[in-house]
């Protein structure tokens, strides 16, 4: 089934593109969330005029491509987002962020597809090779930072994602032990309980014997 994605989702595609996906994931996830339209003939001519116009303004030979590029090696982009404290976005920076960022701020389009970038998950400074065209490559710089407050230092970063994958470890760790505890108990629980006739033949017989005396014994 042939969807529209309406934000950028990771290892699926960007905005505005179309992408062909299962009918079951369309309509029981991306739809229901507004993640994706149906891609209708209509939206579709209308997302090709949009990508048609936007093109214009893309580089059209190399000596524009150059500068460019020049422009872009010259800036630092921000992004202020919510960040937990050891620096996990809720949310994400994604291509579609940047090259908006880049036409509302600088007025510089770039086919977002042509960033060479994963989706941003993390507080951190970060450095974007773009392809504006052949052999022409820029590296943008962008800084993503808890909102309102200076970014930490490399190390203070480091330290934070080290933290978290420690906090991670520890999670997984505790999961997999409560597995096992419960995967024990549920054996207990189905061992069967030994009846009197499940004995073992001698064991029953000393039962006997013992709560019976021997005739010569009576008086």
């Amino acid at each position: 089934m042939e969807v529209v994605l309406n934000q950028d989702i990771d290892k699926l595609g960007l905005r505005g593109e179309v992408v062909n996906v299962a009918r079951g994931y369309a309509r029981n996830f991306l739809l229901p969330r507004g993640l994706a339209q149906v891609a209708t003939p209509a939206l579709v001519r209308e997302l090709e005029k949009r990508d048609t116009q936007r093109a214009r303004h893309e580089a059209k030979s190399i000596d524009e491509a150059r500068a460019i590029a020049d422009r872009i090696e010259k800036l630092q982009l921000r992004f202020d987002v919510n960040a937990g404290p050891t620096g996990s976005l809720f949310g994400s920076v994604t291509a579609t962020n940047v090259a908006d960022r880049l036409w509302d701020d600088e007025k510089i389009r770039v086919d977002r597809r042509k960033l060479e970038m994963d989706t941003i998950k993390r507080i951190g400074r970060y450095t974007i090779p773009i392809d504006l065209f052949t052999d022409v490559t820029a590296e943008l710089k962008i800084a993503v930072a808890p909102e309102g407050q200076e970014l930490p230092s490399e190390e203070e970063l480091a330290a934070a994602q080290a933290s978290e994958a420690e906090q991670e470890q520890a999670e997984l760790a505790a999961a997999a032990a409560q597995d096992v505890e419960l995967s024990d108990e549920v054996e207990l629980d189905e061992t069967p309980a030994m009846h009197a006739e499940e004995r073992p033949a001698d064991e029953f017989d000393l039962v006997v014997d013992a709560a019976e005396p021997e005739a010569d014994e009576q008086p």
